[in-house]
Protein backbone atom coordinates (compact mmCIF):
# COMPACT_ATOMS: atom_id res chain seq x y z
CA UNK A 1 0.00 0.00 0.00
CA UNK A 2 1.44 3.12 -1.36
CA UNK A 3 -0.10 6.39 1.02
CA UNK A 4 0.38 9.68 -0.12
CA UNK A 5 -0.61 13.08 2.59
CA UNK A 6 -0.36 16.33 2.27
CA UNK A 7 -0.68 18.71 5.38
CA UNK A 8 -2.78 21.88 4.90
CA UNK A 9 -4.14 24.66 6.42
CA UNK A 10 -8.02 26.23 5.76
CA UNK A 11 -6.49 29.66 4.28
CA UNK A 12 -7.74 31.72 6.69
CA UNK A 13 -6.44 35.14 6.28
CA UNK A 14 -4.02 36.00 9.07
CA UNK A 15 -3.11 32.20 9.73
CA UNK A 16 -1.38 31.00 6.70
CA UNK A 17 2.09 32.42 5.15
CA UNK A 18 2.45 34.96 8.26
CA UNK A 19 6.26 35.43 7.13
CA UNK A 20 4.60 36.17 3.15
CA UNK A 21 1.87 38.35 5.42
CA UNK A 22 4.45 40.69 6.58
CA UNK A 23 5.01 41.92 2.89
CA UNK A 24 2.26 40.83 1.09
CA UNK A 25 -0.58 41.67 3.51
CA UNK A 26 -2.79 38.71 5.28
CA UNK A 27 -5.57 38.74 2.40
CA UNK A 28 -3.27 38.14 -0.58
CA UNK A 29 -0.42 36.23 1.12
CA UNK A 30 -3.39 33.50 2.13
CA UNK A 31 -4.73 33.72 -1.72
CA UNK A 32 -1.72 32.61 -2.88
CA UNK A 33 -1.39 29.59 -0.08
CA UNK A 34 -5.13 29.13 -1.17
CA UNK A 35 -4.26 28.48 -4.97
CA UNK A 36 -0.98 26.36 -3.68
CA UNK A 37 -3.30 23.98 -2.11
CA UNK A 38 -5.79 23.86 -4.87
CA UNK A 39 -3.07 22.74 -7.64
CA UNK A 40 -1.11 20.40 -5.38
CA UNK A 41 -4.43 18.52 -5.19
CA UNK A 42 -4.87 18.24 -8.98
CA UNK A 43 -1.48 17.60 -8.96
CA UNK A 44 -1.19 14.40 -6.86
CA UNK A 45 -4.96 13.53 -7.33
CA UNK A 46 -4.12 10.07 -9.08
CA UNK A 47 -0.62 9.37 -7.01
CA UNK A 48 -0.16 6.19 -4.89
CA UNK A 49 -3.21 3.65 -3.36
CA UNK A 50 -4.55 6.38 -1.69
CA UNK A 51 -4.37 9.94 -0.70
CA UNK A 52 -4.85 11.83 2.39
CA UNK A 53 -5.29 15.83 3.43
CA UNK A 54 -4.41 16.29 7.30
CA UNK A 55 -6.12 19.20 7.59
CA UNK A 56 -6.38 22.05 10.16
CA UNK A 57 -7.95 23.71 12.13
CA UNK A 58 -10.12 20.57 13.17
CA UNK A 59 -13.06 22.52 12.68
CA UNK A 60 -16.50 21.60 10.71
CA UNK A 61 -15.85 24.99 8.59
CA UNK A 62 -12.11 23.26 7.32
CA UNK A 63 -13.85 19.95 7.14
CA UNK A 64 -16.49 21.77 4.68
CA UNK A 65 -13.50 24.13 2.83
CA UNK A 66 -11.65 20.80 2.27
CA UNK A 67 -14.27 18.21 1.07
CA UNK A 68 -15.39 21.12 -1.28
CA UNK A 69 -11.72 22.20 -2.39
CA UNK A 70 -10.87 18.48 -2.60
CA UNK A 71 -13.79 17.35 -4.94
CA UNK A 72 -13.73 20.00 -7.60
CA UNK A 73 -9.74 18.68 -7.90
CA UNK A 74 -10.56 15.54 -8.26
CA UNK A 75 -14.25 13.88 -6.77
CA UNK A 76 -13.46 11.31 -4.09
CA UNK A 77 -9.69 11.23 -4.85
CA UNK A 78 -8.60 12.63 -1.29
CA UNK A 79 -10.07 11.10 2.45
CA UNK A 80 -10.36 14.38 5.15
CA UNK A 81 -8.24 13.51 8.16
CA UNK A 82 -8.04 16.27 10.97
CA UNK A 83 -4.23 17.16 12.11
CA UNK A 84 -4.85 16.42 16.32
CA UNK A 85 -3.58 18.87 18.60
CA UNK A 86 -0.09 18.65 19.36
CA UNK A 87 3.11 20.02 17.67
CA UNK A 88 4.10 19.78 14.17
CA UNK A 89 6.49 16.48 15.15
CA UNK A 90 3.33 14.96 17.16
CA UNK A 91 0.83 15.05 14.51
CA UNK A 92 3.39 13.76 12.00
CA UNK A 93 4.02 10.63 14.05
CA UNK A 94 0.09 10.66 14.68
CA UNK A 95 -0.52 10.51 10.92
CA UNK A 96 1.86 7.60 9.93
CA UNK A 97 0.70 6.19 13.32
CA UNK A 98 -3.04 6.15 11.76
CA UNK A 99 -2.00 5.40 8.20
CA UNK A 100 0.97 2.99 8.10
CA UNK A 101 -1.10 -0.45 9.09
CA UNK A 102 1.52 -3.10 7.90
CA UNK A 103 5.02 -4.10 7.46
CA UNK A 104 4.55 -3.60 3.04
CA UNK A 105 2.84 -0.04 3.69
CA UNK A 106 4.94 3.23 2.45
CA UNK A 107 3.87 6.24 4.16
CA UNK A 108 4.81 9.42 2.71
CA UNK A 109 3.99 12.85 3.96
CA UNK A 110 4.55 15.99 2.44
CA UNK A 111 3.61 19.94 3.16
CA UNK A 112 1.61 22.38 1.34
CA UNK A 113 4.49 25.19 0.53
CA UNK A 114 6.30 24.07 -2.57
CA UNK A 115 3.60 23.82 -5.26
CA UNK A 116 6.29 23.10 -7.69
CA UNK A 117 7.05 19.94 -6.24
CA UNK A 118 7.97 17.68 -9.16
CA UNK A 119 5.53 14.41 -8.86
CA UNK A 120 8.87 12.36 -9.98
CA UNK A 121 9.83 13.17 -6.44
CA UNK A 122 7.28 11.13 -5.00
CA UNK A 123 7.66 8.25 -7.07
CA UNK A 124 11.58 8.16 -6.42
CA UNK A 125 10.51 8.44 -2.68
CA UNK A 126 8.11 5.26 -2.66
CA UNK A 127 11.22 3.49 -4.94
CA UNK A 128 13.98 4.37 -2.12
CA UNK A 129 11.25 2.91 0.65
CA UNK A 130 11.55 -0.50 -0.72
CA UNK A 131 14.96 -0.84 0.64
CA UNK A 132 15.28 1.88 3.63
CA UNK A 133 12.86 2.68 6.64
CA UNK A 134 12.77 6.35 6.06
CA UNK A 135 12.90 8.55 3.14
CA UNK A 136 13.54 12.15 3.47
CA UNK A 137 13.57 15.28 0.80
CA UNK A 138 15.75 18.14 2.01
CA UNK A 139 14.47 21.46 1.81
CA UNK A 140 16.99 24.67 1.40
CA UNK A 141 16.07 26.39 4.40
CA UNK A 142 17.43 23.27 6.08
CA UNK A 143 14.21 21.64 6.54
CA UNK A 144 12.35 18.84 4.67
CA UNK A 145 9.44 19.18 2.06
CA UNK A 146 8.94 15.07 2.00
CA UNK A 147 9.49 12.59 4.73
CA UNK A 148 8.57 9.02 4.09
CA UNK A 149 8.37 6.04 6.41
CA UNK A 150 8.07 2.04 5.75
CA UNK A 151 5.57 -0.15 7.96
CA UNK A 152 8.50 -1.97 9.70
CA UNK A 153 10.29 0.39 11.53
CA UNK A 154 9.09 0.01 15.59
CA UNK A 155 8.54 3.37 16.52
CA UNK A 156 6.70 5.85 14.41
CA UNK A 157 7.27 8.85 16.68
CA UNK A 158 11.35 8.47 16.78
CA UNK A 159 11.86 10.78 13.78
CA UNK A 160 10.12 13.47 15.52
CA UNK A 161 10.98 13.59 18.74
CA UNK A 162 12.40 16.60 20.27
CA UNK A 163 13.31 18.51 17.14
CA UNK A 164 13.01 22.03 16.96
CA UNK A 165 10.80 23.18 14.79
CA UNK A 166 11.13 25.73 12.12
CA UNK A 167 14.51 25.83 12.46
CA UNK A 168 17.42 25.37 10.11
CA UNK A 169 18.96 22.63 12.13
CA UNK A 170 15.41 20.34 11.50
CA UNK A 171 16.75 18.46 8.72
CA UNK A 172 20.27 17.55 10.90
CA UNK A 173 18.45 17.31 13.84
CA UNK A 174 16.14 14.53 12.31
CA UNK A 175 18.62 12.44 10.23
CA UNK A 176 20.66 12.36 14.63
CA UNK A 177 17.42 10.66 15.45
CA UNK A 178 17.32 8.13 12.34
CA UNK A 179 21.16 7.18 13.39
CA UNK A 180 20.05 6.71 17.27
CA UNK A 181 17.24 4.37 16.13
CA UNK A 182 19.34 2.72 13.65
CA UNK A 183 17.34 3.35 10.89
CA UNK A 184 18.53 3.57 7.18
CA UNK A 185 17.47 6.32 4.98
CA UNK A 186 16.99 7.49 1.26
CA UNK A 187 17.89 10.67 0.06
CA UNK A 188 15.70 12.60 -2.74
CA UNK A 189 16.96 16.17 -4.24
CA UNK A 190 16.97 19.47 -2.55
CA UNK A 191 13.73 21.69 -3.46
CA UNK A 192 12.23 24.53 -2.18
CA UNK A 193 9.63 25.61 -0.04
CA UNK A 194 7.34 29.08 -0.96
CA UNK A 195 7.35 31.28 2.66
CA UNK A 196 8.40 34.70 1.99
CA UNK A 197 8.39 37.31 -0.69
CA UNK A 198 12.04 36.18 -1.82
CA UNK A 199 10.26 32.59 -2.07
CA UNK A 200 7.37 33.75 -4.17
CA UNK A 201 10.13 35.39 -6.60
CA UNK A 202 12.14 32.11 -7.33
CA UNK A 203 9.11 30.50 -8.03
CA UNK A 204 7.98 32.90 -10.43
CA UNK A 205 11.25 32.78 -12.19
CA UNK A 206 10.69 29.12 -11.85
CA UNK A 207 8.12 28.72 -13.84
CA UNK A 208 9.12 31.43 -16.11
CA UNK A 209 11.94 29.24 -17.09
CA UNK A 210 10.06 25.62 -17.27
CA UNK A 211 7.68 27.71 -20.16
CA UNK A 212 10.56 28.67 -22.16
CA UNK A 213 12.22 25.83 -22.01
CA UNK A 214 8.93 24.12 -23.18
CA UNK A 215 9.05 22.11 -20.30
CA UNK A 216 4.96 23.73 -19.35
CA UNK A 217 3.91 22.80 -15.89
CA UNK A 218 0.50 22.70 -14.43
CA UNK A 219 -0.24 25.49 -11.72
CA UNK A 220 -3.03 26.51 -13.46
CA UNK A 221 -4.51 28.35 -10.03
CA UNK A 222 -0.82 29.55 -8.93
CA UNK A 223 -0.05 31.04 -12.30
CA UNK A 224 -2.91 32.67 -12.76
CA UNK A 225 -2.76 34.58 -9.72
CA UNK A 226 0.91 35.20 -10.10
CA UNK A 227 0.09 36.81 -13.53
CA UNK A 228 -2.66 39.25 -12.29
CA UNK A 229 0.00 40.81 -9.80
Amino acid sequence: MRTLGIFAKQPIPGRVKTRLAADWGNDRAAALYECFVRDLLVQFATTGDRRIIGFAPNSDEARKWFKETSNEAAEESWTLWPQPESDLGGRMANYFETWTESGDHRTILIGSDSPSLPAEYVEQAWQLLEENDCVLGPATDGGYYLVGLRGTIPDFAAPFKNVEWSTAGVLAQTVELLKQQGLSLGLLPPWYDVDSAEGVVTLTGHLAAFEHARKPYSLTATQQFLDSQ
